[in-house]
């Protein structure tokens, strides 16, 4: 099963973003956006609503461990 961050990295990859480009989009600092996808931070839900509208997912991925579960169990 992967973790979160890997499947977060991989829905921004399939959507044709590099992290400066989607950090960009987002109004927000790559360095910010990269420790979402390194797993060292959460996003506010502000920042988690932005994101998964960009990349097409349900934005409580980043707060609920069962949504985390059955994300990581689809890919």
């Amino acid at each position: 099963m992967r973790s979160l961050k890997e499947w977060l990295k991989n829905k921004r990859e399939e959507s044709g973003y590099t992290q400066e480009s989607l950090s960009i989009k987002l109004g927000i600092a790559k360095t910010t956006y990269a420790s979402y996808e390194q797993g060292h931070r959460n996003p506010s839900v502000y920042s988690a609503k932005k994101i998964a509208k960009e990349l097409g997912f349900d934005w409580t991925i980043f707060f609920e461990d069962v949504v985390h579960n059955s994300y990581a169990k689809e890919d």
